[in-house]
């Protein structure tokens, strides 16, 4: 994959993007504290799905501006957009009131955050509702409220994808991860 840096307003954003030239491309977004590299089997697997990528290195200190900055920098003004641990929640933020910027948005383990979490916290009760098409991926079945409960913030099409055991979702159930964005580029 071939590493680049974007400059945006938070300052230098280092990307990986390979992949096949497509006309879909997915932004991922990493959790806090994990490298690009947590998404490795999943590009492989979306690359053979014929699907570009563009994962961002390190998530720390990134806001929605500094992704929209990266996404018109890379001159991408549609992408299907998936994220896991605080990059899920940072693409929940982007996808809120965007119609027509992202295709789809699929999660791991993280709820919208106007939704209670596994301890009850409510992370943002003013947040908006995300305007496409989602998909949440949980690793447990006690995610499963959350995941739920974050319907009713969605405006498109809504699934749940519930594994079972599985604590790093991008790295121990890559295959079903890739899968459930693989699917969200589809139109069927």
């Amino acid at each position: 994959m071939e590493s680049r840096t974007v400059t945006t307003p938070g300052g230098d954003v280092q990307v990986r993007i390979g992949g096949p030239e497509s006309r879909y491309t997915v932004l991922l977004l990493p959790d806090a504290g994990e490298r690009a590299d947590v998404y490795d089997t999943v590009c492989e697997r979306l690359h053979n799905s014929d699907l570009r990528t563009v994962v961002v290195e390190k998530i720390d200190g990134l806001t929605t501006q500094d992704v929209f900055a990266l996404l018109d920098r890379l001159a991408l003004p549609w992408v299907h957009l998936a994220g896991s641990g605080a990059g899920a929640e940072l693409a929940w933020a982007v996808a809120a009131g965007r119609f027509g910027r992202f295709a789809s948005l699929v999660v791991a383990d993280r709820g919208h955050p106007a939704v209670p979490d596994l301890a009850g916290t409510v992370r943002d009760a003013e947040a908006r509702p995300a305007e496409v098409p989602t998909t949440i991926v949980v690793g447990s079945s006690v995610r499963r409220p959350e995941a739920d409960a974050s319907m009713r913030y969605v405006t498109g099409e809504f699934r749940v994808v519930e594994l079972d055991g599985v604590n790093n979702v991008p790295v121990e159930a890559a295959t079903d991860f890739a899968s459930a964005i693989a699917l969200r580029t589809g139109s069927w």
